[in-house]
């Protein structure tokens, strides 16, 4: 089973100025897999508070699979790629390449993300957009391909298992 925290960066979400659609429509989105939300939280748009906090989910052991939404465009006080590239361990482009590549097809400023995947230890880390809209259109990639991606980063399946045997 993988178990799952939902990280939303959002400097208006954290002063309880707007209400956390995204973070929902993950919570929606991994029900499809059977994946309980173990940790959830909103934070501001301060990089040591993501990086500290993706630290301490991904250590704590927990968690298998970490998502985090918002901050990762272009505005000066979006951090979280420069959070997460200051906690994996090892990249995971494809994933980021994949959703970009299916996303552009929908909107051309799908190109303007800086979203990055990564594992540190055991834990899986992807950034998604903030927009709901953008959380859908990437989870629609790369839902089917989490399971097994987690099952090989935890050592129970082999990288080039068949994708369609879980």
């Amino acid at each position: 089973m993988l178990r799952v925290g939902v990280l939303t960066v959002s400097d208006r979400g954290w002063r309880g100025e707007r209400p956390d659609e995204s973070g929902l429509v993950i919570k929606e989105y991994l029900s499809k897999l059977s994946a309980p939300v173990v940790k959830y939280e909103v934070i501001p748009d301060e990089k040591e508070t993501i990086s500290s906090k993706l630290r301490q989910w991904a250590d704590g052991g927990e968690l298998d699979l970490i998502i985090t939404t918002g901050g990762t465009g272009l505005a000066e006080r979006d951090v979280t790629p420069e959070a997460t590239l200051g906690v994996v361990e090892r990249l995971v482009p494809g994933l980021t390449e994949a959703m970009r590549m299916e996303t552009i097809k929908k909107t051309p400023y799908a190109m303007l993300s800086r979203a990055v995947s990564g594992t540190r230890g055991k834990c899986l880390i992807i950034n998604l957009p903030g927009s709901v809209r953008g959380v859908q259109e990437c989870l629609e990639v790369i839902l089917p391909v989490l399971p097994h991606a987690v099952k090989i980063l935890k050592g129970e399946a082999l990288e080039s298992g068949d994708i369609h045997a879980h």
